[in-house]
Formats: structure tokens, C-alpha cells, sequence
């Protein structure tokens, strides 16, 4: 079969384009689609912008081709989203979006336009090159959309991310387990325009410091069981609490949660930062990335957060450790670090904290992302709105296994960042003390503590996706 398409041009300088497919194609179709294009060479290069997009988001087996299962795979994935956000403009449920109904759907984004505005939406028109039919969105002129309309006008035009997914399906600046290791969330155009971003970051940060404040008890056991118990020395959960609190009282189980509390601020900041700039460079003019891109995007900006405010998590564990009378805060703890120490024990344990951001943000927004889009696929009919109860098991499943993979890294760290404070103890390196570890207490000594930090999971998610909500509507946020 041969389909050729020739095209006149009225300039002499053209250039052939030739594509060849015929792996994947449908039993009936099995000898070659030739398909040829004569072009000026500023509408190739569209094309291939174009095509390139088609590729990259419907490629699965990452061969840099497309071939008919992809293709087809592609365009009903597409379609499902696009459906999702048809429902979520159609305001009055009745199948047309019409001017007002995108100028409300604006403004829920904190974006207010004119009814002239939201008009030239509608008339919007899109062509592929010069000598191609115009394709209007509204067809019929009749200033409204319809289901068709709006799936002919966009079904070709890959978007990565939805709004309204991105709205829905915050992640790391809702939920707070404690450990700021995940990778940022997105953000639409129109909250970055409009500043709702850092009002959302606001609301993660006040979030994050009452549920660490609910949760600090659990927090300051694990890192008692992973410094102190041993196959020796055991230490069980209510033994740990009991233990705390005969030698300083109950206001013991909160020691080292200022500090913890303190560190989300800058941490965060700097993170997204760090994050809309690797962006940059990485040279994506998407408005997102995607998975990959995102993980090493994320990654190296969880790098520069961890190692601009490392020295508080040190500070962190030796005031969790501390005995009744030891500091009088965190200033007198820092200048007791700095005169017995040095500046080097800021940085003690740094090593397999950076070693521990790769398997715990690669792991929980793999899982997250998983989660999320089976049930896109599965259960989203008429929004991408997951409610509150799926999005609180995706983030603690997500979690979970991030904690996991990473645990023995943190573990390790814990230590290092302690070994001055145990009388007598020895100053191991990171492969020394994981040596030490498997040989005196076996594997299970590496997920010491584990209990307690899984404990805390549950709690931490609900607490901080509550208190954000509330936050969110102090502070004006809309995002629905």
C-alpha cells in the first residue's frame, strides 16, 4: 500500500520529507505506508516539532518511534483526559461550554478575564501549515463548544499534565511525614501568574509544622531505638516512651521538634527554587515535565535544599538525644557542637543522607504516580477530583515504600550524626558502620526504629492534609 500526499509549494527552496512505518500495523496493512510531504523548510520544522511531541508522549518502549499500538494506546489516554477536563469547564452540565463557563473556571484559578476575552477563546483557530485547512474550534459558530468540537480541536496536541490533574493531585506540598525528601509538585501557569503557588507552599508549611508537633513524640523514639537499641540492648516502643519520659518528664517527648520545625521554611524554598531551575536547564518548554525528567529535576534540587540546611538536621538529632539540663536551646547546642567538634560535625552523616534522596523520591513518586493514574484510567468519569480518602492511601503507600528503600541510608546517618555523643564509642565512616551493623546485629539491626516511623505515617498524612485545607482557605487559595 502506498499513500502519497504531494503538496504545492511556491517557493523553490523545499525540502522532501519520507516516512516509512510498517512495524505495528494492522495484519491488512503489513507493506510499507510511504508518505511524502513536500514542504518549505520553516513548515518541517514545525511538523517536526510537532511530531516529536506526539513521539515523546506516546512512545512506551522508548524506541523513539511510533508505531500503531502506541499511536492508538496514545490517542485513548488522550482522549480520557481531555474528557476530564471538558467536564470539569462544563459548569451546567449540559455537554457545551459557552464564555461564561470558561471565564468561572478562570477565576477559580485566580485568572479574571472579559467576556470579550473568553469569546476569542472560543473563536480560537488552529492550522497546521499555510496551505491547510483552518480548524476553528467552535465549527458551527453558534459561540458554544460541544464534546466533538473540543476533542477534534486538542485531540493531537499532547499535554503532559492536565490543570486539572496538577490541581488535584498535589502531592509533596500537602502531605509532610517528616522527612523532606519528595519531589516538588507541579504547578499550573495560572497559579505561578497568579502567586496562589506560594500561598499553597504557606499552607504545606504550616501543614507540615503542626503535624511534625503531632507526631514528634514518635519521631524522637525512632531516633532513640536507631541510635541506642541492639540486639543487646533492646528497646521496645513502650519502654522507649517510659524511658523518656522518667528522665525528663513529658515535655521530653517533644525535644528536638523546634528545630525540626524551624527547618521547613528554608528547606522549602530553597527546594522549588532549585527545582523551576534545573527545569530550565534541563531545557524543557513544556509547562511540565514528565516522570523522568521530574526525578532528576527533583532529585538535584532535594541535593541543594539537604546541603544548604544539613547542619540543622544535625542539630535536630543531637537535641532528640540530649539528656535533662544538657542545652539550654538550640544556640548553646550549636556553640557546644562547634567548640568540641568543629564545623565538620555539621556535616557529619551527609554522605548517606544525599545517597538516601535517589531510592526515596525515585520510589515514592513512581508508586504516586502509578497509583494516580490507575485510577484515571480506572474510576475518573467525570472529574480528575480523587477525593480526600484515595489521595490519603496513594501519598501513605507512596511513602511507605520511599521509607523503605531509603531506610537503612537514614539509619546509618542517624548514627554518624550521634557518635560523639556516645561515651567511648568509636568515629566510623559510612562503609564501616554498615560493616559493623551486618556483623554485630545482622540485617535487621539496619531497620532499627522502623515501628515507629511507620507509625507515624497515617497520622502525619491526615493531620497535615487537614490542617492545610483549612489553611488554604484562610489564606485564599482556589484551586478547584
Amino acid at each position: 500500500m502506498c499513500l502519497c500526499l504531494y503538496v504545492p509549494v511556491s517557493s523553490v527552496d523545499h525540502n522532501v520529507f519520507e516516512y516509512f512505518e510498517s512495524h505495528g500495523l494492522p495484519s491488512g496493512t503489513k507493506s510499507v505506508l510511504k508518505l511524502s510531504l513536500f514542504l518549505p523548510l520553516h513548515e518541517l520544522m514545525t511538523y517536526r516539532k510537532w511530531k516529536k511531541k506526539i513521539v515523546k508522549a506516546g512512545d512506551k518502549d522508548l524506541d523513539g518511534q511510533l508505531d500503531f499500538e502506541e499511536f492508538v494506546h496514545y490517542l485513548r489516554d488522550h482522549e480520557k483526559k481531555l474528557r476530564l477536563v471538558f467536564k470539569s469547564l462544563d459548569k451546567k452540565n449540559d455537554g457545551r461550554i459557552d464564555s461564561q463557563e470558561i471565564m468561572q473556571s478562570l477565576r477559580d484559578l485566580g485568572v479574571n478575564i472579559s467576556e470579550e476575552q473568553a469569546e476569542k477563546i472560543l473563536k480560537r483557530i488552529r492550522r497546521g501549515h499555510i496551505w491547510a485547512p483552518i480548524l476553528y474550534m467552535d465549527k458551527n459558530g453558534t459561540m458554544t463548544i460541544d464534546w466533538n468540537e473540543w476533542r477534534d480541536y486538542h485531540l493531537l496536541h499532547p499535554a503532559d499534565n492536565i490543570p486539572e490533574i496538577i490541581l488535584y493531585w498535589k502531592h509533596s506540598t500537602i502531605f509532610d511525614v517528616g522527612e523532606s525528601l519528595l519531589v516538588p509538585d507541579e504547578f499550573t501557569a495560572e497559579e505561578k501568574k497568579t502567586g496562589m503557588l506560594w500561598r499553597h507552599l504557606v499552607a504545606g508549611g504550616g501543614a507540615g509544622a503542626v503535624s511534625r508537633t503531632c507526631t514528634a513524640p514518635l519521631d524522637r523514639l525512632k531516633v532513640l531505638m536507631q541510635v541506642h537499641s541492639s540486639k543487646s540492648n533492646s528497646m521496645r516502643m513502650a519502654g522507649g516512651f517510659a524511658q523518656m519520659i522518667r528522665e525528663g518528664g513529658v515535655r521530653s517527648l517533644w525535644r528536638g521538634n523546634g528545630i525540626n520545625v524551624i527547618k521547613i521554611a528554608p528547606e522549602s524554598a530553597i527546594k522549588f527554587m532549585a527545582y523551576e531551575q534545573i527545569k530550565r536547564l534541563i531545557g524543557s518548554n513544556q509547562e511540565t515535565l514528565g516522570i523522568a525528567e521530574r526525578l532528576v529535576a527533583g532529585s538535584l534540587a532535594g541535593v541543594i535544599a539537604q546541603s544548604s540546611i544539613y547542619p540543622m538536621e544535625v542539630l535536630k538529632t543531637r537535641l532528640a538525644l540530649r539528656k535533662t539540663g544538657q542545652y539550654s536551646g538550640i544556640l548553646d547546642c550549636a556553640k557546644h557542637i562547634f567548640r568540641k567538634e568543629g564545623v565538620a560535625a555539621f556535616y557529619k552523616g551527609y554522605v548517606p543522607n544525599m545517597l538516601g534522596i535517589i531510592p526515596y523520591a525515585g520510589i515514592d513518586l513512581a508508586v504516586y504516580e502509578t497509583l494516580k493514574n490507575y485510577w484515571l484510567q480506572r474510576f475518573a468519569t467525570d472529574s480528575a477530583d480523587p477525593g480526600v480518602f484515595v489521595l490519603l492511601a496513594c501519598c501513605t503507600t507512596s511513602s511507605t515504600c520511599g521509607q523503605l528503600s531509603s531506610y537503612p541510608l537514614a539509619l546509618v546517618r542517624t548514627r554518624m550524626q550521634a557518635q560523639a555523643t556516645l561515651e567511648g564509642g568509636p568515629q566510623m565512616s559510612m562503609t564501616s558502620l554498615f560493616r559493623h551493623i551486618i556483623r554485630t546485629e545482622g540485617p535487621m539491626g539496619l531497620y532499627r526504629g522502623l515501628a515507629p516511623n511507620f507509625m507515624k505515617v497515617i497520622p502525619s498524612v491526615s493531620i497535615s492534609y487537614v490542617v492545610y485545607e483549612y489553611l488554604k482557605i484562610k489564606l485564599g487559595v482556589q484551586s478547584k
